[in-house]
């Protein structure tokens, strides 16, 4: 039976103060704060993040296929599953597809995974990440929210397993975004939440427990996923399920992710779950998904590597004019220097596992590590003596540093760092999610996967520097 063999999840840096928006615009603001992916961040970005988590808490054991889920993909025509491939570091010989057009994309990816593994295609992975705009004065400004979740399915050691699934599809008008629209559109919010969000939940909850002869008494967790929070309680007291047992929806303290949104709870959820619990997990949008999970014996060994909640708890504030700035709604003078140029595509295929796995040589006549990838060994000079040196998931530690306030940048200034890698390697590079007046030399960091710039549409991904969460 196929099921959950590892997960991974990821809560940007920067929050977003709902009361500063209120106060900049003169609307009402939502209680709490908003995650806000950084400017050189999007969904294929935080979904590598979640997603090399998850493989890492797999054991490095492979996958045969990769799906990816959002609703707001950098390319609207190209692969985006094939990027978050490629820093993950996962084998060419996969099957990968993109998943969206719905905040239901996410768990469908869990079960259209479960699915092949079933079928008997091995081990699957589910990234799902969105990085939510929309438009000022809008509730949705507020109650969005940026993040990411990702899940290795399996049929073998599983911490939880999919004992059954449900799911109804409705055409329904609520939300909706155009080719070409840069905000998406809403319907009213009450007759979305009376007429499609809590009844859609109420009906696919009710067809999955029968089929396994559930009750909601049996359930240890409930993870409800809707575009409207409120629809959680009404579902809640509809099927007399006890609010102690529903999951975070962490409205208060992330915001609603969007495709990543079920994944989240459902990562935020699963620490605290022991074998034999039952989790339900539910999403709406056009109808609804649902799941059953049993926790198996394996879950009390498994810890994740990174926690929902202490991501949330590493955190740094961004007023309201730079979060409009780094979504490029406020238009601001540049930078007084050239724009950078268009990536080619030659140097990129060439330098594919430098440029998005990170990965480097280490010289197999003296041992040295050194990045970018050589050919002539830096110390001992030796020729063509190299073999592949991963440098992603090494720590580092900051050898001195530079502010540049002219560089082309959305977040000014840029910070530039010399890093000294655990067990050798030097590398100049970008740092982000930091403060540059709190930065010092000797400071503690870890790469991430960023966006550097794009030009002409496209994305220059590369790895930066940031201080360890």
């Amino acid at each position: 039976m196929a099921g959950i063999v590892s997960y991974g999840s990821y809560v940007p840096y920067r929050r977003l103060k709902r009361a500063a928006i209120g106060q900049i615009l003169g609307v009402a603001a939502v209680k709490g704060e908003r995650a806000v992916a950084s400017f050189d961040e999007d969904s294929v970005s935080m979904a590598v993040e979640a997603l090399r988590d998850a493989l890492r808490s797999a054991g490095g054991a492979m996958v045969q296929a990769l799906l990816f889920a959002t609703t707001t993909a950098p390319y609207a025509e190209k692969l985006n599953a094939a990027i978050v491939g490629a820093a993950a570091q996962l084998p060419a010989e996969i099957r990968a597809a993109d998943l969206t057009g719905s905040v239901r994309a996410g768990i469908s990816a869990i079960l259209q995974a479960a699915d092949a593994v079933n079928a008997g295609a091995g081990r699957a992975a589910v990234a799902m990440g969105d990085c939510r705009l929309a438009a000022p004065e809008g509730r949705a400004e507020q109650t969005n929210g940026d993040g990411a979740a990702a899940f290795v399915i399996g049929a073998q050691d599983t911490i939880a397993e999919i004992e059954a699934s449900a799911s109804v599809t409705r055409e329904f008008l609520d939300t909706w975004r155009a080719p070409g629209d840069r905000f998406p559109h809403s319907w009213e919010e009450r007759f979305a939440l009376t007429q499609a969000y809590t009844p859609e939940l109420i009906a696919v909850i009710r067809n999955l427990l029968s089929k396994v002869n559930v009750a909601p008494s049996d359930l240890s967790r409930v993870v409800i996923d809707a575009p409207n929070v409120r629809a959680i309680d009404e579902v809640a007291r509809a099927l007399k399920i006890d609010p102690a047992r529903l999951a975070d929806p962490f409205a208060a303290t992330v915001g609603q992710t969007g495709a990543a949104h079920a994944g989240l709870m459902l990562a935020g959820a699963l620490p605290a779950a022991r074998p034999g619990d039952r989790i339900l997990v539910a999403a709406a949008a056009e109808g609804a998904d649902a799941m059953l999970l049993r926790v198996t014996p394996a879950a009390a060994h498994f810890r994740p590597r990174r926690s929902v909640g202490g991501m949330i708890e590493s955190k740094g504030d961004v007023s309201y004019a730079n979060y409009l700035k780094w979504r490029e709604i406020l238009p601001t003078e540049p930078p007084r220097r050239p724009d950078p140029e268009r990536p080619a595509a030659p140097p990129m295929l060439r330098s594919e596992r430098w440029k998005f796995g990170l990965v480097g040589t280490r010289c197999r006549a003296c041992g040295t590590p050194q990045l970018p990838p050589q050919r002539v060994c830096v110390k001992c000079r030796k020729r063509d003596q190299m073999e592949p040196y991963g440098f992603a998931d090494r720590s580092a530690r900051i050898a001195t540093f530079a502010l540049d306030r002219l560089a082309y940048s959305l977040n000014p200034p840029t910070v530039n760092v010399v890093i000294d890698f655990e067990g050798g390697g030097r590398f100049l590079c970008e740092m982000t999610d930091c403060e540059p007046e709190k930065i010092a030399i000797g400071d503690e960091v870890e790469m991430t996967f960023r966006r550097l710039f794009t030009a002409d549409g496209v994305h220059n991904y590369f790895w930066k520097a940031r201080p360890r969460r």
